[in-house]
């Protein structure tokens, strides 16, 4: 195996080990709280504290990745998930398990970030689908193990967190083999101006290829976090409230590599607009059938298998547009723009179960869905952003 080859197996297993702690996060300080009579109101504040953190860091990552490569951000990223989580059985506390989140954040986001632009940067365009959907796929598979920890609080409620930290240092201690590597530079971002002005440059040439990835965050979070009220205030139990989110999360998973690779053959836009439409007409049926449970997992199993790749889709599609001085930008808007989705989704899916209780949920995902597509179709034709770009 050569050295590059090496390389991106390395960045995407420390993908899969972030995606697992996330995924455990999530439910497993749920149930803590929720066994601790927490408020449910409370126990989602505290799981919004690892998007504030990506949210507050995300303008400051470019600089420290310009000027000292890869590899420094993306171990720090790592180190700071790794105390985190060894800190969570030190102290239970609420707030203090908030901030715990909010540092997870901001470390994940800079692992996310470096592993992100360093894949984009150094794979060619006819192999860049593939290779940004198994980091999907990766981190997928991390994300839908993570859960599988949870049940572990019954034994000893520190387990999980100490097995997770483990995992996530074993992982970590891998990046230490890496050769180091840098961004294409233009111009040096000694600033906070210069970057919000770069921010500004990337969205004028990119806009569209962010939708997705708010799309996504929207999605996720909304059907992570409100599809399970909806679901038992229809009268599905929580049983067919957990194979329904199951069956998305597999169809997402099975089919990102397929898709990565159909992008590279028949293009990134083009097969972004299938699938948007696709997952448009899947959610729409899914309303319409909702009195039969076998009918959404069917319904959900195909969204998943289409919308499950909208995010590294996007990222792809995004890195097609950029000029390459500009795909560090490129790649943290993305992250900021699924932050985004997934702070509004379950708030706006909250208030559409509690002030539109005649209209299925799934409406909500499907109009969202439609508003996607409908910017990619009319908006997203591939310009020649080099020659746009020459003053730059």
């Amino acid at each position: 195996m050569n050295k590059e080859t090496m390389r991106f197996w390395i960045l995407i297993s420390i993908v899969a080990i972030s995606g697992f702690s996330q995924g455990m996060l999530l439910p497993l300080i749920a149930i803590i709280f929720e066994s601790d009579g927490i408020s449910s109101s409370l126990n989602g504040l505290n799981a919004t504290g690892l998007y504030i953190g990506i949210l507050l860091i995300s303008p400051f990552m470019e600089y420290p990745l310009r000027k000292y490569g890869y590899k420094p951000v993306i171990i720090l990223g790592g180190l700071l998930v790794v105390l985190s989580l060894i800190l969570f059985p030190v102290w239970k506390s609420f707030w203090f398990w908030f901030f715990l989140r909010l540092l997870i954040g901001i470390g994940d986001h800079a692992l996310h970030f470096g592993t992100q632009t360093w894949i984009t940067s150094f794979s060619p365009e006819n192999k860049r689908g593939r290779n940004i959907s198994l980091y999907g796929l990766f981190f997928g598979v991390g994300f839908a193990v993570g859960p599988l920890m949870a049940p572990l609080v019954k034994i000893n409620e520190t387990l999980p967190f100490i097995i997770s930290s483990i995992l996530c240092l074993i992982a970590w201690l891998f990046l230490f083999t890496l050769k180091n590597d840098y961004p294409e530079q233009s111009i040096e971002i000694n600033s906070f101006k210069e970057t919000m002005k770069r921010f500004s440059t990337a969205a004028k040439y990119g806009w569209v290829a962010f939708l997705p990835a708010l799309g996504y965050g929207f999605l996720e979070a909304s059907l992570n976090g409100s599809f399970p009220i909806y679901g038992l205030r229809i009268g599905l139990e929580v049983s067919s409230v957990s194979l329904l989110l199951t069956s998305f999360a597999i169809g997402g998973i099975v089919f990102q590599l397929p898709l990565g690779i159909m992008s590279d053959k028949y293009g990134r836009r083009n097969i972004l607009m299938g699938v948007l439409f696709i997952g448009f007409i899947s959610f729409i049926a899914a309303s319409l059938l909702e009195e039969s449970v076998i009918a959404l997992t069917v319904c959900l199993f195909i969204a998943g298998m289409v919308v499950g790749s909208t995010f590294s889709l996007g990222i792809t599609y995004m890195a097609d547009l950029m000029p390459k001085n500009l795909l560090p930008t490129g790649n943290l808007l993305c992250g900021v723009a699924f932050s985004v989705g997934s702070l509004i989704g379950p708030y706006f899916g909250g208030l559409f179960i509690q002030f539109f209780k005649s209209i299925s949920f799934f409406n909500i995902i499907s109009v969202m869905l439609l508003i996607i597509f409908l910017a990619v179709t009319f908006f997203g034709d591939k310009q020649t952003v080099f020659e746009k770009s020459q003053s730059f």
